[in-house]
């Protein structure tokens, strides 16, 4: 998937991504896409949990040998 920025939380742990990712796509455009990537597996729930709660777009999520990308869409300021 194509992002328009990159986060890497890899090393960090609940609820650091979570707080990265918002403070990341804060001072992203509406309609931009974030790739976080991770290696924390509680990012399969949280992040999703964070889009539903903020009104932000899950796109969706890629595992691969224990590390995860996660994408979202920034739907408002």
């Amino acid at each position: 998937m194509e992002a328009d920025d990159s986060l890497d939380c890899v090393g960090l742990y609940c609820p650091m991504p979570i707080i990265q990712t918002k403070a990341k796509i804060d001072k992203m455009e509406v309609g931009q896409v974030l790739e976080v990537i991770a290696d924390d597996k509680g990012i399969e729930a949280d992040m999703p949990a964070w889009c539903k709660r903020t009104g932000n777009e899950f796109l969706g999520l890629e595992e691969q040998d224990g590390e995860y990308r996660v994408y979202v869409r920034k739907l408002k300021d």
